[in-house]
């Protein structure tokens, strides 16, 4: 049987290549990376997908991404709520987080 590392951040993507690996029928180990964010939302997605799909390997990894750039979802900012779209659309929006998709 083939072996894939499927990194898995809770999400609906990550999820759906998570499935894909399982019903081509690979051997799963799943990675999910903790880079610091103030909630522990995404991670408890991420433990609850890989029990539901009985996955015996599951590494967390702590990474500290604070050295490229903070978030709103990282730091102590405030999320910005009842913004127009031009303000949204007019710069790169506070809860972005720096290179967390390049891991």
């Amino acid at each position: 049987m083939s072996k894939a590392i499927v990194l898995l951040s809770g999400g609906l993507d990550s999820t759906t290549v998570l499935a894909i690996a399982i019903d081509r029928g690979y051997e799963i180990s799943v990675l999910t990376f903790n880079y610091g964010q103030r909630h522990d939302f995404e991670i408890d997605c991420a433990k609850d997908i890989v029990a539901h799909f009985n996955i015996k390997t599951h590494h967390i990894t702590n990474i500290d991404l604070g050295s490229i750039g903070g978030s709103a979802l990282t730091d102590d900012l405030d999320v910005p709520k009842d913004r127009d779209l031009d303000e949204m659309n007019s710069e790169i929006p506070i809860t972005y987080v720096p290179a967390r998709n390049t891991i």
